[in-house]
């Protein structure tokens, strides 16, 4: 009975140094996170005009398109 007690004790014992490491790496990543957003904020790129024209699509990708449309209806009759 001796050597379960000891094996519990250490295995309570090893999970909580886990639980541990793990919080204090959490918190610090956090930490780390505000430091670098406040010396190096994240540049704001001014989002780019929506045009109405769609880009040409090769043939290839238009039969690929045809295909895959024709798969999921086929998939949705069964």
């Amino acid at each position: 009975m001796d050597i379960v007690g000891e094996s519990i004790k250490f295995m309570v014992l090893g999970m909580l140094v886990v639980f541990t490491f793990l919080y204090v790496l959490v918190v610090l990543m956090g930490v780390q996170a505000k430091i670098i957003n406040k010396f190096f904020p994240e540049k704001k790129q001014p989002a780019a005009p929506v045009s109405g024209v769609t880009p040409d699509i090769s043939e290839d990708e238009s039969r690929r398109i045809a295909a895959i449309i024709a798969a999921i209806s086929e998939f949705r009759k069964n």
